[in-house]
């Protein structure tokens, strides 16, 4: 019974390593945006390394508005522009918990790499 719970410890450990050296990649994949209620953004405070060449966040709260993942646009992709219907999208779209992989207008929604 002990080897069962230590294996099955083992993989849960493992699985939740890989997933975080997928979101921990340099330049990140992935970031945090903070939504209010009309799906509006509001400013986010990160915590970044120090270094101008390490693109990674540590981490990122969001005092006002829910914490949610979405995409960093691509080299050659741009961010859609800040309208009152890509509000209404993103309040639509995050309602699973994320933006990764939603769409607006033909693109996905995402915001620009952090420079």
């Amino acid at each position: 019974m002990f080897r069962i719970l230590a294996l099955a410890a083992a993989i849960a450990a493992t699985a939740g390593l890989a997933s975080a050296a997928g979101s921990m990649s340099n330049p990140p994949t992935e970031t945090i945006v903070c939504l209010d209620v009309s799906g509006a953004s509001v400013p986010a405070i990160c915590n970044v390394p120090s270094s101008r060449l390490d693109k990674r966040e540590d981490f990122c709260r969001c005092p006002e508005g829910v914490r949610t993942p979405v995409a960093v646009c691509a080299k050659g992709q741009k961010a859609p522009a800040e309208t009152v219907a890509l509000d209404r999208a993103r309040r639509l779209a995050s309602q699973d918990g994320s933006l990764v992989g939603d769409m607006y207008d033909g693109q996905s929604i995402c915001v620009a790499p952090r420079e």
